[in-house]
């Protein structure tokens, strides 16, 4: 049975594109992978922030709308998206938030790690893992996050949800991802793949549902080597679950398919293949707005309409 590495990548809505791409890209240090239009509304920038090649298990995407209200946390989202990053850079990162008047709370305790809370411009729950081992691995950098302290790619996700079983069973059964800790209202699952690797589940009986608006993630989406494995999983959760995905749609960098997880989480199952390579060099990534084939057509009204950035 085919079963995911891991997280491939995670999708969330923001308000205005220059400050998220200003956040992402100096304050927290990623590379501005890909910058592209969301592909059911070309008037709206999509923008792919990563490591180096933009890597399976590094990609966090934004659809910019910048008149879009603020999402309401709640049962059925994803309640914080975690960062990798090396255990000794934990101070310059607590420096870091602090001297850029970055929302966040002191460090805590979670399972084996020292985790630092804080949000982006729109309210977006987000996270550093501190995590030994990593300083030796390659890094994107920039002129203020040196090497041994650049984030690494996504630590994991944390899901929030009335009960744990029904989203349980997604991962373990169609994932392959195994439940490796478990506290009083948090469980942990664990993929094969060190990026990206993880998903928790908060247990919030009772809450109500949230909303979707800026700080909120859209979906996540889960990796597949290639078309096989994605259909081995989609069979997989249709005869194991009973439940169906979409038809698989071209995404330029990545053919998916979605579905609505029974704790009410998007979940996206997405290919490795190709990749951000495919339409420009490494060393040109995010430099230059890229449109799928079919918008060719109407490069120009379609930049005659988004926001600059500069």
């Amino acid at each position: 049975m085919a079963r995911s590495a891991g997280i491939h990548h995670v999708t969330a809505i923001a308000s205005d594109p220059r400050r998220n791409l200003d956040f992402y890209t100096r304050v927290l240090g990623l590379r501005f992978v890909k910058k592209t239009v969301n592909f059911d509304d070309p008037s709206t920038y999509h923008f792919y922030f990563g490591d180096e090649e933009g890597n399976p298990g590094t990609i966090l995407t934004f659809f910019p709308w910048s008149h879009v209200a603020p999402g309401r946390p709640g049962v059925g989202q994803t309640l914080e998206t975690a960062f990798l990053i090396p255990e000794e850079a934990l101070g310059f990162w607590t420096e870091r938030l602090v001297t850029l008047g970055v929302t966040h709370e002191a460090p805590i305790r979670r399972f084996d790690r020292t985790v630092l809370p804080f949000r982006d411009p729109d309210g977006m729950r987000l996270a550093l893992v501190a995590t030994p081992g990593l300083v030796a691995s390659r890094a994107w950098t920039t002129a203020d996050i040196p090497a041994e302290a650049a984030v690494r790619g996504f630590a994991g996700v944390t899901l929030l949800v009335d009960r744990p079983e029904p989203t349980a069973a997604v991962l373990t059964e169609v994932f392959g991802f195994v439940e490796v800790g478990r506290t009083e209202n948090l469980v942990r699952y664990r993929g094969e793949a060190e990026v990206g690797g993880y998903v928790d589940l908060r247990i919030a009986g009772g809450f109500l549902p949230g909303t979707m608006g800026a700080g909120s993630v859209h979906h996540v989406a889960f990796r597949a080597a290639g078309d096989a494995d994605q259909a081995a999983m989609a069979k997989a959760l249709r005869e194991k679950l009973g439940i169906v995905t979409t038809e698989q749609k071209e995404r330029n960098y990545f053919r998916s398919v979605y579905f609505r997880d029974p704790g009410g989480v998007i979940f996206e199952i997405a290919t490795d293949d190709p990749g951000f390579g495919i339409d420009e060099s490494f060393e040109a990534l995010g430099t230059s707005l890229k449109l799928p084939p079919f918008y060719e057509k109407d490069r120009e009204r379609i930049e005659a309409v988004l926001p600059a950035l500069d």
